[in-house]
């Protein structure tokens, strides 16, 4: 008995010790970049962490010398409706693989499936064309049509979610007259708010932070968004304004942080409902 405790003791031991050096590979970078967006000067690499001194300078500078409201308007309205239209796709793919049964659904599955395994920049080339033939480029109607198109994508999530409600809920529903889009809207979504807002807030923060098919797509720096805006700071060889760079990636970084902390609670909730279902 002895032994086996201090066995499960050791294996505790090493447990904690992973996740410590785990957490500080994670919060060292985010941190050395926070401090260097208060540091003075414009040079990346310092000698100690912590400043010597510190300046709002390089925040200020941000609005003075870049677009940078401009830029975090423009992200912030294709993340929104990114979010919003990738969740409706996202959740009526989900339910009608996970509740109608029809030809060819499982060989439809697994085509989503193995072209979703596919890397999205193999595409960029066509989309570009197709956007260049369509005249929606340099438009933030081309990034919200195409992060939007690509959300039913990543179905078997949702489907997961929604094969956990039972199915006698949706058949008293149906006895009672209701249709499918009653039952989706009135029965379906009701009991799937923590996916919903899993699913929001995935979309939400990959439209936020996406940098290659945005830089590939927006060319005038009104039209741009943060994480081109950002890129073309410390582009070229006499880019040296490194610490305003990382003022900008500190305010980039806020509003994403603040979202998952006040949501999730919804996503533990989410957790835990779909394990008491299980």
């Amino acid at each position: 008995m002895t032994t086996s405790k201090r066995n499960f003791s050791m294996g505790n031991l090493f447990c904690y010790l992973g996740l410590i050096i785990l957490a500080v590979a994670c919060v060292y970078p985010a941190l050395w970049v926070v401090m260097s967006s208060f540091r003075p000067g414009n040079a990346l690499y310092s000698d100690q962490l912590i400043p010597s001194s510190y300046t709002l300078q390089h925040y200020r500078d941000l609005f003075d010398k870049y677009p940078f409201g401009q830029w975090f308007l423009n992200t912030f309205k294709v993340a929104f409706f990114t979010m919003i239209f990738s969740t409706i796709l996202v959740t009526i793919t989900g339910y009608v693989f996970s509740r109608f049964r029809f030809k060819g659904r499982k060989q439809m599955m697994l085509g989503l499936l193995v072209i979703g395994m596919f890397p999205g920049f193999m595409s960029m080339i066509a989309v570009y064309i197709l956007l260049m033939q369509l005249q929606l480029l340099n438009t933030h109607l081309s990034l919200i049509l195409v992060y939007s198109a690509g959300a039913p994508m990543g179905y078997l999530y949702v489907k997961s979610y929604f094969d956990t409600i039972p199915q006698s809920l949706v058949d008293a529903a149906k006895i009672d007259g209701a249709g499918h889009l009653t039952v989706f809207r009135r029965i379906i979504l009701p009991l799937s708010k923590p996916m919903l807002v899993f699913i929001g807030l995935t979309s939400f923060s990959g439209g936020f932070v996406d940098f290659i098919f945005a830089n590939m797509v927006l060319s005038t720096p009104e039209k741009q968004t943060l994480a081109v805006g950002l890129f073309r700071i410390v582009q070229g060889r006499s880019a040296t304004e490194f610490t305003m760079f990382a003022a900008g990636c500190v305010l980039v970084a806020v509003p994403l942080t603040l979202l998952f902390v006040f949501l999730q609670r919804y996503l533990v909730e989410g957790l835990m409902a779909g394990a008491d279902k299980g």
